[in-house]
């Protein structure tokens, strides 16, 4: 126990650390920036739970929901090749627009029931996706080597994953919860509440982020040692890169064909990770409403996606203890195993006819676990193994790699019961066997350093 108070006092302790690998930039702003991922997180979820029935109400079916799910991270992606070209290397520009697109977008969400205009949903949802582009800037923030040391951007990471899994848990579950007002008020009822109450904590959350975020200095050029794994041998050798990311003396950095591996190994479960989850959690509220033996309700689905998310918690809480210790290749193949193993019992229950609530909830539980698990180490991994002014162009193709997971993914749980559960099933399995099958054959150039 006593360990893992440690874990928790590294990265939200009273004081910012400047001491080489483990250097940590301020408490406030590393705050600010995990609380950041977390609303966006919950912004994102929120609406799983009910915007089947928000989507038919105005009209709209179970594949326009998976497109309102999805479509954000499409917008997000857009926007973020011109926002990088503004950003300066810092962080504070984005943030602000993140809240400012955060306020608007779920102003327009909540606005469509009233106006019965079905795409003003999906309006809305293009205006988050702005904001949604602050995902990549909160990755590139914990593995910035000009504050952040190569044994704590694991650690880091972990915080990220642990606002996910809270965001997937929470955002559904006051999404169903909310349901439950009813709709008597066309203005503020169950399907528009959502949107009206976190336009009113992004604008809380704004006046923090104006009040205590402090963006990143300009630093003099150092060096710093970053682990490389040696292609003859399953030892480390360093090599001295500059932490000045936008430096444009830094030196040139040529990279083997077994690291560009890694890096194709390292999108491809970035894109993984996101699909699986974001295809689960979007067929949820669908499948479960369709099939006899569950018969959810919104608020139903809601509690069952909240449920598989927060009995991970405890987890991906000790996950912060074990990066310390753990290799990030470990971490992965852990994950990866978890969640495969929920795919396949749950094909084989469909397959059988044998869906019951608690198989249905095992297999959940099982691939949020795995799979966020999984998603810890694709930015961390790469940080550790390419110079440190590659880290804007690898936080970059990772979180494209996390769009492009994530829209398709929310489309496909969609469509799940259009295409037949086994189908399914069996793209999300034969995806995973691919991730699979490429850190198997990368395994010894996966090798890092832990932290």
């Amino acid at each position: 126990m006593l360990s893992l108070k440690e874990s928790l006092k590294d990265v939200l302790g009273p004081s910012h650390r400047t001491d080489g690998e483990y250097k940590l930039p301020k408490t406030s702003s590393r705050v600010i920036i995990l609380m950041t991922n977390l609303l966006l997180q919950i912004s994102f979820f929120i609406i799983v739970s009910s915007s089947n029935e928000y989507a038919k109400s105005l009209g709209g079916d179970s594949t326009f929901s998976g497109i309102v799910i999805g479509i954000p991270t499409v917008f997000s992606g857009l926007a973020l090749i011109p926002l990088m070209k503004y950003d300066k290397g810092r962080y504070k520009l984005p943030l602000h627009i993140s809240c400012g697109a955060s306020i608007a977008g779920h102003i327009l969400y909540a606005c469509a029931y009233k106006a019965r205009f079905l795409y003003l949903i999906l309006i809305g949802r293009i205006v988050s996706g702005l904001a949604f582009s602050m995902w990549m800037y909160c990755k590139r923030y914990c593995s910035d080597g000009r504050i952040v040391g190569m044994r704590q951007r694991t650690t880091l990471a972990g915080w990220l994953v642990l606002g996910q899994g809270l965001g997937m848990s929470a955002g559904p579950f006051f999404g169903g919860l909310l349901t439950k007002i009813g709709f008597a008020n066309e203005v503020f009822n169950g399907y528009t509440s959502p949107g009206w109450i976190m336009a009113v904590v992004w604008c809380a959350f704004w006046i923090c982020v104006y009040n205590w975020f402090e963006d990143v200095e300009d630093v003099a050029p150092t060096t710093e040692l970053t682990s490389l794994p040696d292609s003859s041998s399953n030892n480390l050798r360093e090599e001295q890169v500059s932490v000045e990311e936008f430096e444009p003396g830094a030196a040139r950095h040529t990279t083997s064909l077994a690291q560009w591996g890694v890096i194709v190994c390292m999108c491809w479960f970035a894109m993984t990770c996101f699909f699986i989850l974001g295809a689960w959690e979007s067929n949820i509220p669908v499948f479960g409403a369709k099939a006899e033996v569950l018969k959810f309700t919104p608020f139903g689905a809601g509690n069952f996606i909240a449920l598989g998310g927060i009995t991970t918690f405890p987890f991906l809480l000790l996950n912060l203890f074990l990066a310390r210790r753990i290799q990030d290749r470990h971490i992965l193949l852990a994950g990866s195993f978890l969640g495969i193993v929920g795919l396949l019992v749950f094909i084989s229950l469909v397959a059988s006819s044998c869906v019951t609530y608690a198989s249905m909830f095992a297999c959940w539980w099982l691939i949020a676990l795995g799979f966020n698990l999984a998603s810890t180490v694709t930015v961390s991994l790469l940080s550790k193994q390419l110079p440190q002014e590659w880290n804007g162009r690898t936080s970059l193709v990772i979180q494209y790699s996390n769009y492009a997971g994530r829209v398709s993914g929310a489309i496909w749980g969609g469509s799940g019961l259009a295409v037949g559960m086994l189908n399914y099933a069996g793209l999300e399995i034969a995806i995973a066997g691919i991730g699979a099958a490429l850190f198997t054959m990368f395994w010894t150039n996966l090798k890092t350093k832990t932290g």
